[in-house]
């Protein structure tokens, strides 16, 4: 361990003290001393990539203390006293590895592996504080990490084997580590127990850990309180270590921010620009980190963290009676969701209440709880109430700019009086609230009439809003139905939101405003009955539902699979779960990405400006300011790229750069090349854009239709006579949906390193990208070379989902021009927000159908359109229609159909390829159909679908014939493993006798057809190389996203040269050894290359047979210095032509697809009527995979599909202005599912293994045909808020759009609530967001 500066230590190189300095405010300054393992995901703390535990000596009580932070928000000279520990300091590969790496990797839980640090981090900390931890405590603990591939399964799995259950109670309630195998003896399957071997993992010893620095334990003890002053260039960072340093310094800089954990002032300096020359932050001060309980009140510092706070209330309650606890109480419950734990480690109480958000979760409790706020200056003491006028900011009760919150004092509550917290957000943990509140009555001694009231609300306004004026007139009543009337109207009329309110969801907050109301009059009246049975009115019994917590329980999960016999040698991996190739390296922080790579001798950085209008005419660009500021090097702009500014992309050329035309906001404009990001950044905002807008301008679909904006004319799939079946059909319906479209949230975002080689010309680019052969020819097309001087090079990807091609390309080719430019290496990483708002997602849709069916659910004609919002350029749209389009009958047999499909061209980024390419629009076009259908005939939906299942032998609506029979088998053993029927009953049951919560189930076939639709497309090649110590070298034309593929390529080399995996390496993708490579996507990238290299060592062991044969007992060192001395060749290309396929649009007729996966999922959920809120309690999924030739990777991809299927039908939104501008840009405002969205239970099965000859031992490629299945959950909850709004007397049809989030599922659930709630004329204000 060395000294960062001094009073810092971590492991690691030395920072100059100046670095430090001028980085004040980012502990991801690691980068320069080459710790890369910390991981850059969002730089707001809110993905938890780059977790790092912080240590600190408390002389005090001589305690060490360990907590989880966000690296991102760090302030370094925060750190002074304190030991970081990094991923690199837990263990290595060089050294040893800590079990926590060891069992997250060999537990699977890791696949693109950028997460993967931040997890293990968040892991490690937590046995550091408890080495059995407990179940809750580990789910807390990875409650503000985010993953996107995996789906979270196996990263509990491995977090299971640390905890405190006795191994009878582990295996009897949670079933996770075993796989439950089917022994067939006619199909003699050998058994695999477990996807991994507990017993084989090293043991927790935490006398191993590493100790805490001796130096700073002294310095801690021995070194004098002085205020430490760290000065830069720009800024001054004052560290006062006692309240009177601290009172000086606040009296002498006034206007400073007090900085505590950087949470809030942080983030406003990244992302809103604020600049504070002078920061103050208070450093070990007892007077603000204490605690005095009184008997009437607790008093807590200001400087306490939330977790300190959250754990000294939990004391707290414990020992108080339970009448005096109820504030606490409250709480403690919006302290367990608000934020992950890395923030609540960082966040101090003062700063959350001081800081005044508008959805702050806490200053509305302590609003209504007459909480007192001790206020110190050098002038002298002052209390101020925390009440709405000190949440207003009024200078009256406002603090002072001199003064300093010491303490809060909270009352303990009374007898008679009740007080609670509510809150709902996007997804129920680690987000900010939509709406939240603090109420509390008090009756007096024995009755029922209210004697104080007080109701607080967040996110309603600019701050916290009390509504005084209803309580004051509230006063005197009995608590009863009568009152809580008259409450609802009174708080409607003072608490208002206009329709055009920041944040949108307008009638929904208004809802809930009165919908929390009526909880906490239900929650209150219940506590009065008990206390007093005779007089108070009891609950009805189905009342009692609105007041009990969605299903929660630990995470229970059982997969289910079965292994053919090996035909090879015993150690064939074919077949088995073998640990991903870089599992361990992504676990300790060794694996490298694009932006890990070392900095390049005089390496420079590019940044971009992008349009900030939608549609418009760019009047004039001023770089003269820009080019001014020290470190810019250069500008490049159109004028710099003429005849070189457009690529043809598929069969549409597209601008690189724009300085004439924007027709998106988001448009790459012009891009600042600097010395420094930092420089770069800096001054790409001091270019001055003017614009003039243009009309019109086109955001929704809709409006593409009226204005006739479509990329292509229309794509049709026509089968049978559908005008002819509509005559004679029982019924007709006509429908429509939309669907949302998604981000990818690959967790590394777009990131590319160009190097000019000096010589020749010869350029590198190493990127992160799908398609290095697009990146390679891009270049070249832009740099007026032959693509033999580029060389594309792709060691792994952090997770791309069909992100990281086309727009990729774009940024590659003008970073390369920079570099070409100035002789130089350039790099290019976006910020988060930025890759949200350049790079497009998946196309937002409209479904619009009419169906013909008979009485009982056969559908005989249906007649569809489809619409893609494809975005201001066509990029892959054309492509996402064509495949929405020969998907879109997913399981079903529909003797007569029509389907259209057009692209609309629009003012948004282009929209592209994102996991399922259309499939997951359109199935969810078709299910929506199939239900309506079932509502209209009065049948169960899943009669309907099976009724409408293809059947065995048949033919697809292009012609091609189809074998279902193991559609039909995943669809029985899917009812059968769900126990559906009794399941049914149950939801049926639950339904009855709850009115405010309900349950839905809803089970989902899945048909998933698998090709490229040309045979040029699916062209894939290999090298192998054999060296003469008998080891292996292999690349491959596919890249490593996270999905495996190079763990299979070395199990192919593995089964094919008979020899053990530790013998062959990969090193990565490159155009320099594997030319031509097609895009890695389309679930195929290991089925066409696995075919390419297992061709290549085919080769090669039929050269070397002659040699093999003279020795059989030889070592492959042997066979190769053999074959060398007899100057035969050990190296060998592999190549597979493609699968055939064909697709004729003219006929409607090809076949475009090598095979189907099928599968069904049941998912069972329950929604909070009253908040919109809901909870997955189980989800079963069975898929046909052929033979596996993974099953751990290939469980995987079906698991982490599905939960990225669950958010995208459920909570993933993106918001739009009314002119374009994305507000959705990172993970504060844009929600992907975390730890607490994956379903209570999850069960997944594999079906037996099925022979098919044409695909690499009979596997089938698994990457995008999971997602669909995400539909059952909305299917799910649509089925639950049916059974409520059936309840209610609403019979009508059901519309329900996609995603399904809190506010949809809310405000479908009609009820006294909803109609009381002012509505806004259409028309009559400019909302903050348009629905896409």
């Amino acid at each position: 361990l060395k000294s960062l500066f001094p009073g810092v230590v971590l492991q690691g190189q030395s920072y100059s003290r100046k670095r430090i300095l001028e980085n004040t405010l980012s502990l991801t300054m690691l980068f320069p001393v080459r710790l890369t393992g910390t991981k850059y995901g969002c730089g707001t703390g809110g993905c938890g990539a780059c977790t790092v535990m912080i240590s600190r000596y408390n002389p005090t009580i001589k305690r060490i203390s360990h907590h989880a932070a966000n690296a991102c928000l760090i302030p370094i000279c925060s750190l002074y006293g304190a030991a970081v520990t990094t991923i690199e300091g837990i263990g290595s590969t060089k050294t040893r590895i800590h079990p926590v790496q060891e069992r997250i990797a060999k537990c699977h839980g890791t696949q693109c592996g950028f997460c993967t640090p931040g997890m293990v981090m968040s892991i490690y900390t937590l046995l550091r504080n408890h080495p059995e931890p407990s179940l809750e405590q580990l789910t807390d603990a990875l409650g503000g990490n985010l993953c996107r591939c995996t789906g979270y399964r196996p990263i509990i799995d491995a977090c299971k084997t640390f905890c405190k259950v006795s191994r009878k109670e582990y295996f009897f309630f949670f079933k996770d580590l075993i796989i439950l195998e089917r022994v067939r003896e006619r199909e003699r399957l050998s058994i695999s127990l477990k996807l991994f071997s507990e017993e084989e993992f090293l043991p927790l010893d935490p006398t191993q850990e590493l100790i805490f620095p001796p130096e700073l334990m002294i310095m801690a003890e021995k070194q004098p309180q002085r205020t430490r002053i760290f000065g830069g260039d720009r800024m001054t960072w004052i560290s006062p270590t006692t309240l009177t340093a601290l009172l000086e310094a606040k009296f002498k800089y006034p206007q400073a921010p007090v900085v505590m954990g950087n949470t809030s002032v942080g983030p406003e300096m990244k992302l809103k620009g604020v600049f504070h020359p002078v920061i103050i932050s208070p450093d070990g001060i007892e007077e603000l980190n204490f605690l005095f309980n009184e008997g009437y009140c607790l008093t807590l510092g200001a400087g306490l963290s939330l977790t300190q706070v959250k754990y000294i209330l939990g004391e707290v309650i414990q020992n108080l009676p339970e009448e005096k606890t109820r504030m606490y109480r409250a709480l403690l419950k919006h302290l367990r969701t608000l934020a992950g734990s890395q923030i609540r480690n960082m966040a101090s109480l003062g700063g959350h209440i001081v800081s005044r958000h508008l959805d702050s979760d806490l200053n509305p409790l302590l609003a209504v709880g007459n909480c007192t706020l001790n206020l110190l200056s050098k002038k002298g003491k002052r209390q101020v109430p925390l009440n709405e006028e000190f949440l207003r900011r009024c200078p009256s009760a406002d603090l002072k700019p001199e003064e300093i919150l010491i303490s809060v004092k909270i009352p303990h509550s009374r007898k008679w009086e009740f007080v609670s917290g509510f809150r709902q957000a996007q997804r129920q943990q680690n987000a900010l609230a939509v709406v939240n509140s603090g109420m509390r009555v008090f009756f007096g001694e024995g009755g029922d009439i209210i004697r104080e009231l007080s109701i607080s609300y967040g996110g309603v306004g600019p701050t916290t809003v009390c509504a005084k004026n209803s309580c004051r007139k509230l006063i005197g009543r009995p608590w009863n139905e009568e009152m809580l009337d008259v409450a609802c109207r009174l708080v409607l009329d003072e608490v208002t939101l206009p329709g055009s309110a920041p944040g949108g969801r307008v009638e929904f907050k208004r809802t809930l405003i009165v919908s929390f109301l009526f909880k906490f009059y239900l929650e209150v009246l219940q506590i009065l009955k008990r206390m007093d049975p005779v007089r108070s009115p009891g609950l009805a019994d189905k009342y009692e539902s609105a007041l009990e917590d969605l299903h929660s329980g630990h995470h229970c999960s059982t997969l289910k699979y079965e292994v053919s016999d090996s035909k090879n040698l015993p150690q064939d991996p074919i077949g088995q779960p073998i640990m991903h190739l870089s599992g361990i390296k992504h676990a300790t922080g060794e694996a490298i990405y694009c932006d890990d790579m070392p900095t390049v001798d005089r390496e420079l950085f590019l940044s971009f400006v992008t349009s900030s209008r939608a549609h418009a005419k760019i009047v004039s660009i001023d770089l003269s300011e820009a080019l001014s500021l020290p470190g810019v090097v250069d500008i490049v702009t159109e004028e710099h790229l003429r005849g070189v500014n457009s690529f043809c992309i598929l069969s549409e050329p597209e601008k690189l750069l724009r300085t004439e035309e924007v027709s998106c906001v988001g448009q790459l404009v012009c891009a600042v090349i600097a010395e420094s990001e930092v420089q770069a950044k800096q001054a790409a905002k001091r270019v001055k854009v003017v614009y003039q807008d243009l009309q019109p301008l086109i955001l929704t679909i809709e409006e593409a239709i009226q204005h006739n904006s479509f990329f292509e004319p229309e794509r049709k799939l026509e089968y049978g006579n559908v005008d002819e079946a509509f005559k004679v059909v029982d019924h007709i319906l006509e429908g429509e949906i939309h669907i949302g479209g998604q981000e990818h949230f690959y967790m590394e975002t777009q990131s590319m390193l160009v190097v000019p080689k000096g010589e020749d010309q010869e350029i590198d680019v190493y990127v992160s990208t799908q398609f290095p052969k697009y990146i390679q020819d891009i270049v070249a097309s832009t740099l007026k070379l032959p693509a033999n001087k580029v060389m594309c090079h792709v060691k792994r990807v952090g997770g791309a989902f069909g992100g990281k091609t086309y727009k990729t390309g774009i940024m590659a080719a003008i970073t390369a021009f920079a570099a070409n430019k100035h002789g130089r290496a350039v790099r290019c990483i976006l910020e988060r927000g930025e890759d949200m708002l350049i790079t497009g997602g998946r196309h937002p849709y409209l479904g619009k159908y009419k169906a013909g069916f008979m009485n009982d659910g056969r559908i005989l004609a249906l007649d569809m359109q489809h619409y893609s919002n494809g975005g201001a350029s066509l990029d892959e749209s054309l492509l996402v229609i064509e495949m929405g389009l020969l998907k879109m009958e997913n399981a079903y047999k529909f003797p007569n159909l029509r389907c259209r499909a057009w692209a609309c061209r629009t003012n948004f980024p282009s929209n592209t390829a994102l996991r399922g390419f259309g499939f997951p629009q359109a199935g969810l076009i078709t299910e929506s159909c199939i239900t309506e259908v079932a509502a209209r005939c009065g049948l169960a939906p899943e009669k309907v679908r099976m009724i409408n299942m293809y059947k065995e032998i048949d033919q697809t609506p292009y012609k091609q014939e189809i074998n279902a029979k193991n559609l039909i088998q995943c669809w029985k053993e899917c009812m059968d493993m769900s126990s559906y029927s009794l399941r049914k009953a149950a939801v049926e049951k639950f339904n009855s006798e709850n009115y405010w919560k309900k349950k839905g189930l809803a089970v989902v076939p899945l048909k998933f057809p698998v090709g490229l639709g040309s045979v040029a497309a699916g062209q894939a090649a290999a090298l192998v190389h054999i060296y003469l110590d008998g080891s292996v070298l292999v690349t491959h034309g596919g890249i490593e996203m996270g999905q495996g593929v190079h763990t299979k390529m070395i199990q192919v080399v593995s089964r094919e040269l008979r020899m053990p995996i530790s013998n062959i390496h990969l090193r990565g993708t490159s155009t320099e050894t594997v030319p031509n490579t097609n895009i890695s996507g389309g679930s195929v990238v290991a089925d066409l290359n696995g075919l390419a290299v297992k061709d290549a060592c085919q080769t090669l062991l039929k050269r070397l047979e002659p040699i093999i044969s003279k020795n059989p007992q030889g070592t492959w060192k042997d066979w190769a210095q053999a074959a060398f001395d007899e100057s035969i060749s050990l190296s060998a290309t592999g190549y597979f032509r493609g699968y055939e396929s064909n697709m004729s649009w003219e006929t409607g007729e090809g076949h475009p697809f090598e095979y189907f996966v099928y599968g069904a999922a049941c998912s069972e959920v329950e929604i909070d009527c009253l908040t919109g809120a809901h909870k997955n309690i189980r989800t079963d999924v069975v898929m046909d995979v052929g033979c596996s030739i993974n099953p751990a990777l290939d469980i995987g991809q079906i698991e982490g599909a599905f939960i990225q299927g669950m958010g995208l039908y459920t909570i993933e939104e993106l918001h739009y202005s009314p002119q374009g501008v994305l507000y959705t840009r990172g993970p504060n405002q844009y929600k992907i599912p975390a730890i607490c969205d994956i379903p209570t239970e999850l069960h997944i099965s594999l079906l037996p293994p099925s022979q098919s000859s044409n695909t690499l031992y009979s596997s089938k490629g698994l990457g995008e045909s999971g997602i669909f299945l995400g539909c059952s959950m909305f299917f799910a909850i649509h089925d639950a808020v049916n059974a409520a709004r059936q309840e209610r007397g609403l019979f009508g049809p059901l519309k329900l759009n996609s995603p399904l989030t809190p506010e949809k599922i809310r405000m479908a659930c009609e009820d006294k609530f909803t109609k009381m709630i002012p509505k806004d004329k259409p028309g009559s204000y400019v909302p903050w967001n348009v629905p896409i």
